[in-house]
């Protein structure tokens, strides 16, 4: 399940969070990558540790957490911290697989979904699309800035080589409360059909059965 969530960030609050990071120390990505992701990976990041990336990651969790669209879908339990890294002419990061746990303060987090906040305007850079691949083949992706793109963990991705300008973005892993991607589709397909029916008709008597199932289901699959 790949989904495109919009608006995360205002282009405003994208730009604030650009200019707070190119007044950051930049370190070579391959830092963080284990011994195959390393062999692939060209690009910078900020360690985690750094003040800006802390201060504007508690900015994106914010964000996140009042995004009713990104709730919905990823039903996170745990997020995380996250990250950013930069894409200049000529870099990139091939085919690779995320790992599966992350050591965070507090807890280790199952990477169920992987998540990609594009922070540069598309027209600001060439390349630098993010490719990911699952079942139904290669999707190509590069948003506006302050968009979110999520993702199944499991699925194979790269960045395509950056060939003019610079492109920034945060990424952060996500633990879900339905480990299954295929029962969290359900949940989502269910979730936005009720949506729709409580537009067009609010006092139809199935909403309240409609919606019976969706808990009860969540109720079933959660972990917690």
């Amino acid at each position: 399940m790949l989904v495109h969530i919009p608006a995360v960030l205002t282009p405003e609050q994208a730009a604030q969070c650009r200019r707070a990071l190119d007044e950051a120390q930049w370190v070579d990505g391959r830092n963080s990558a284990g011994p195959a992701a390393a062999r692939v990976k060209n690009n910078q990041e900020i360690p985690t540790s750094h003040p800006v990336a802390q201060h504007w990651g508690q900015n994106i969790l914010n964000a996140l957490g009042a995004s009713p669209m990104f709730i919905a879908t990823a039903l996170p339990l745990r997020i995380a911290p996250p990250m950013f890294n930069r894409y200049l002419v000529g870099e990139t990061y091939g085919t690779h697989n995320d790992a599966a746990l992350f050591n965070t303060p507090g807890a280790v987090v199952r990477a169920d979904l992987s998540a990609t906040l594009f922070l540069t305007p598309p027209g600001e850079y060439d390349g630098g699309e993010l490719t990911i691949e699952d079942i139904y083949g290669e999707h190509r992706v590069k948003l506006a800035a302050g968009d979110l793109i999520l993702y199944p963990a499991w699925s194979q991705h790269r960045v395509q080589p950056v060939t003019r300008g610079a492109r920034i973005s945060s990424f952060m892993w996500l633990q879900s409360m339905i480990r299954d991607d295929e029962k969290r589709s359900l949940l989502v397909d269910l979730d936005r059909a009720r949506a729709k029916l409580n537009r067009a008709a609010p006092d139809n008597p199935g909403m309240v059965q409609m919606l019976g199932v969706y808990h009860n289901l969540l109720r079933m699959w959660a972990e917690t």
